[in-house]
Protein backbone atom coordinates (compact mmCIF):
# COMPACT_ATOMS: atom_id res chain seq x y z
CA UNK A 1 0.00 0.00 0.00
CA UNK A 2 0.82 3.45 -1.23
CA UNK A 3 2.21 5.93 1.89
CA UNK A 4 -0.04 9.01 2.12
CA UNK A 5 1.17 12.36 2.84
CA UNK A 6 -0.89 12.91 5.83
CA UNK A 7 -1.07 15.97 8.49
CA UNK A 8 -0.41 14.43 12.01
CA UNK A 9 0.57 17.39 13.95
CA UNK A 10 -2.51 18.87 16.19
CA UNK A 11 -0.71 22.38 15.08
CA UNK A 12 -1.01 21.72 11.28
CA UNK A 13 -4.86 20.71 12.22
CA UNK A 14 -5.56 23.72 13.95
CA UNK A 15 -3.72 26.08 10.83
CA UNK A 16 -6.01 24.60 8.53
CA UNK A 17 -8.86 24.95 10.44
CA UNK A 18 -8.15 28.37 11.17
CA UNK A 19 -6.84 30.10 7.98
CA UNK A 20 -8.55 27.60 5.50
CA UNK A 21 -11.69 27.85 4.00
CA UNK A 22 -14.42 25.04 4.89
CA UNK A 23 -17.98 23.61 2.93
CA UNK A 24 -20.10 21.05 4.29
CA UNK A 25 -22.56 18.50 3.10
CA UNK A 26 -24.54 15.89 4.83
CA UNK A 27 -21.83 13.30 5.69
CA UNK A 28 -19.17 15.27 5.78
CA UNK A 29 -16.96 18.88 6.36
CA UNK A 30 -13.94 19.87 4.38
CA UNK A 31 -11.31 22.12 5.29
CA UNK A 32 -8.77 23.13 1.99
CA UNK A 33 -5.78 25.25 2.43
CA UNK A 34 -2.76 25.57 0.49
CA UNK A 35 0.25 24.92 1.57
CA UNK A 36 4.14 26.05 0.56
CA UNK A 37 4.94 22.05 0.25
CA UNK A 38 5.22 20.58 -3.05
CA UNK A 39 2.46 18.01 -2.69
CA UNK A 40 -0.99 17.93 -0.79
CA UNK A 41 -2.09 16.18 2.29
CA UNK A 42 -4.81 14.73 4.03
CA UNK A 43 -5.47 14.63 7.38
CA UNK A 44 -8.98 12.76 8.83
CA UNK A 45 -11.24 13.55 12.06
CA UNK A 46 -13.55 11.21 13.16
CA UNK A 47 -14.94 11.85 16.49
CA UNK A 48 -16.35 9.45 19.36
CA UNK A 49 -19.77 10.21 18.89
CA UNK A 50 -19.55 8.91 15.54
CA UNK A 51 -19.19 5.53 16.65
CA UNK A 52 -16.47 3.08 18.23
CA UNK A 53 -13.16 2.59 16.71
CA UNK A 54 -14.17 -0.28 14.63
CA UNK A 55 -16.78 2.38 12.91
CA UNK A 56 -14.37 5.09 13.49
CA UNK A 57 -11.01 2.96 11.24
CA UNK A 58 -14.20 1.77 8.66
CA UNK A 59 -14.90 5.57 7.75
CA UNK A 60 -11.07 6.55 7.94
CA UNK A 61 -10.77 4.03 5.36
CA UNK A 62 -13.16 4.89 3.14
CA UNK A 63 -12.34 8.49 3.32
CA UNK A 64 -8.52 7.65 2.62
CA UNK A 65 -9.51 5.10 -0.41
CA UNK A 66 -11.64 8.21 -1.35
CA UNK A 67 -8.62 10.13 -1.74
CA UNK A 68 -5.84 7.54 -3.01
CA UNK A 69 -8.50 6.97 -6.31
CA UNK A 70 -9.06 10.90 -6.69
CA UNK A 71 -5.68 12.17 -6.15
CA UNK A 72 -3.96 12.54 -9.59
CA UNK A 73 -7.08 14.98 -10.25
CA UNK A 74 -6.69 17.17 -7.45
CA UNK A 75 -4.44 20.60 -7.21
CA UNK A 76 -1.29 20.46 -5.90
CA UNK A 77 -0.15 22.22 -3.10
CA UNK A 78 -2.93 22.16 -0.70
CA UNK A 79 -3.94 20.74 3.00
CA UNK A 80 -7.26 18.56 3.05
CA UNK A 81 -8.85 18.17 6.49
CA UNK A 82 -11.89 16.25 6.38
CA UNK A 83 -14.13 16.21 9.41
CA UNK A 84 -16.93 12.53 9.64
CA UNK A 85 -20.05 13.78 10.67
CA UNK A 86 -22.88 11.39 12.83
CA UNK A 87 -24.41 10.93 9.37
CA UNK A 88 -21.48 8.96 7.71
CA UNK A 89 -22.09 6.30 9.91
CA UNK A 90 -24.62 4.47 8.12
CA UNK A 91 -23.00 5.31 4.42
CA UNK A 92 -21.45 2.96 2.06
CA UNK A 93 -18.18 3.93 -0.01
CA UNK A 94 -20.07 5.24 -2.99
CA UNK A 95 -22.38 7.86 -0.83
CA UNK A 96 -19.11 8.94 0.75
CA UNK A 97 -17.43 8.40 -2.35
CA UNK A 98 -20.03 11.34 -3.61
CA UNK A 99 -20.08 13.58 -0.90
CA UNK A 100 -16.17 13.76 -1.14
CA UNK A 101 -16.37 14.93 -4.55
CA UNK A 102 -19.10 17.13 -3.94
CA UNK A 103 -17.17 19.33 -1.40
CA UNK A 104 -13.85 18.84 -3.62
CA UNK A 105 -16.51 20.47 -6.60
CA UNK A 106 -17.24 23.26 -4.21
CA UNK A 107 -13.75 23.86 -3.28
CA UNK A 108 -12.76 24.14 -6.30
CA UNK A 109 -9.80 21.90 -6.22
CA UNK A 110 -10.85 19.20 -9.04
CA UNK A 111 -8.52 19.60 -11.93
CA UNK A 112 -10.38 20.50 -15.31
CA UNK A 113 -10.20 17.03 -17.54
CA UNK A 114 -9.77 17.78 -21.03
Amino acid sequence: MKNFNSIKKNSDFQNVYNKGKSYANKQLVMYVLDNNMKNSRIGISVSKKVGNSIVRHRITRLIRECYRLNEDKLERNIDIVVVVRIQAKEAGFHEIMKSYLHLCNLHKILKEMV
